[in-house]
């Protein structure tokens, strides 16, 4: 996100409290082919924003506060309160439940888990093995529980496809294809050019990878429902009361302070916000764009009947999915962080990144060249040192966090908040060690971040690495993978 845009409104020293968050009013009609820009996502589009729930009264107590109401901190709950009902939980949310990443996100809930490769070197390949076998069975697991809880988020399983349209692509996808297998996904198959085009008409690809673990859905339907979920069971859900410090047993907020045995931070991308935590995790900027509804003829040339989320090889990563009411929603980096680990408002987005998305869409399906972009957003997720995601519980003082999903939270953060729920329940004595919590990123120790400017210089030059990569690829035709992309690797740690 660039950091000349949306500027915060209060500094990070402000200590006035901030007011309670009010959705905007509707907007008036606009012309056709008017891009929305912001408005926090696409996903808000249909139903609006919606009206906060009550901020906290002042003081109060609980036995779990779970500090952030997106993805983790809402399944946390969701999955404590069923397996102990007695539990007192509140639930703490700056704005309200889908602010951040969990209502701006691609929809894609798939196996994807980051720094699968540093839990093999930490840990050996069987550890990390489990980890991956663990993350296949959370996408049924999500499927599952919208199921039981009549959530309808559009999810259709229609798996990933992630396709090559370069020598140099097509040789980290048979990489890639070969290490997913040896990790025991022996139902992931391979395709050459004509296989890929039957299921999607991408431009120039000459082969992808495909995984039957994966969905597409709505991501802010899906929170609703969960949120609906949750406060049913019982839980308590504060929004509009930002959380300005965690300490052992309380957190603190404007309003008031929570005292509670456990305290869990459920955070990803706003974890910089805290006091203490600017360089925990690096708030990374993504932008996506929706088109406007495809018609049936662009559908005819485009394919993609089966719905699968699509993604590709290219360095700068780029991921998408046929929506639900016919669209195509696609994603990328754009300008990928902002100074001093700042994050926006309400996900308003560069033109040019807006322009590069949408030229990207073109590129790969030149067939929609006249498309019309209906809404631009961004967000932010939550990136640790090494890229790594993990989960930790420090018994000595009831602190617990979970996150830095890098871009793969829709399913992990589920995984996460089980293992949250059996952490906490091992050290107050209900049960003991369970398969999740001898996964290897449980209590998975990484060190901070470099202070500006070396962070902001090291992302921007990561990142221009990377593109750079990706045309030095396409106009050689390379057979291997560009030399300047293991620089960035490098630069990232990775």
């Amino acid at each position: 996100m660039s950091s000349t845009e949306n500027a915060d409104s209060a500094s990070d020293t402000d200590s006035t409290p901030p007011a309670p968050y009010a959705p905007p009013t509707a907007p008036s009609p606009r012309a056709p082919r008017t891009t929305v820009n912001g408005g926090i996502s696409f996903w808000y589009a249909e139903d609006g924003l919606p009206f906060p729930r009550e901020s906290l009264p002042g003081d109060a107590s609980a036995d779990v506060v779970i500090v952030g109401g997106g993805y983790t901190g809402l399944w946390t709950a969701y999955y404590l309160k069923k397996a102990a009902p007695f539990l007192r939980i509140t639930v703490l949310e700056q704005k309200f439940c889908g602010y951040g990443a969990s209502g701006r996100n691609g929809g894609w809930l798939y196996n994807g888990i980051a720094g699968r490769d540093r839990y093999v070197r930490l840990h050996g390949h069987e550890a990390a093995v489990r980890l991956q076998e663990a993350m296949n069975a959370t996408v049924a697991e999500v499927v599952r529980v919208a199921a039981e809880e009549n959530i309808e988020a559009d999810i259709h399983q229609g798996g990933v496809l992630e396709v090559a349209c370069t020598p140099a692509q097509m040789s980290r996808l048979k990489t890639f294809h070969d290490t997913e297998l040896s990790y025991g996904e022996e139902d992931r198959e391979l395709y050459g050019a004509r296989e890929t085009a039957d299921r999607v008409r991408v431009a120039d690809a000459v082969g992808s990878t495909w995984t039957p673990h994966g969905a597409r859905l709505h991501p802010v339907k899906l929170l609703k429902g969960l949120a609906a979920a949750v406060e049913a069971l019982g839980v308590t859900i504060h929004e509009s009361t930002p959380v300005t410090e965690i300490r052992p047993k309380r957190a603190v907020t404007p309003y008031g302070t929570v005292r509670a045995p456990y305290i869990l931070r459920c955070t990803e991308g706003f974890t910089a916000s805290l006091k203490g935590q600017k360089r925990t995790w690096l708030p990374m900027n993504s932008s996506m764009i929706a088109t406007e509804p495809l018609t049936p003829a662009q559908w005819e040339s485009v394919g993609w009947e089966g719905r699968e989320t699509l993604g590709d090889m290219a360095h700068a990563y780029m991921y998408a999915q046929r929506t639900a009411d016919d669209r195509i929603a696609l994603g990328g980096r754009g300008v990928p962080y902002r100074y001093g680990s700042r994050t926006d408002n309400d996900g308003r987005t560069q033109a040019s990144t807006v322009e590069a998305l949408r030229e990207l869409l073109v590129r790969l399906f030149p067939q929609l060249s006249g498309i019309a972009v209906a809404h631009a957003w961004s967000g932010v997720l939550g990136v640790p040192r090494d890229w790594c995601a993990s989960v930790t519980l420090d018994r000595s003082t009831g602190l617990g966090w979970a996150g830095g999903y890098v871009g793969s939270g829709v399913a992990t953060a589920n995984l996460a908040a089980r293992t949250l729920r059996d952490l906490v329940q091992r050290d107050s004595g209900q049960s003991g060690a369970t398969d999740l919590t001898t996964l290897p990123w449980v209590e998975h120790k990484v060190r901070k971040w470099e202070p500006e400017p070396f962070r902001w210089l090291g992302v921007h030059g990561m990142y221009a690495t990377y593109r750079a990569a990706d045309r030095r690829e396409v106009t050689t035709h390379a057979a291997q993978s560009s030399r300047i992309a293991r620089i960035a690797d490098r630069v990232a740690g990775r």
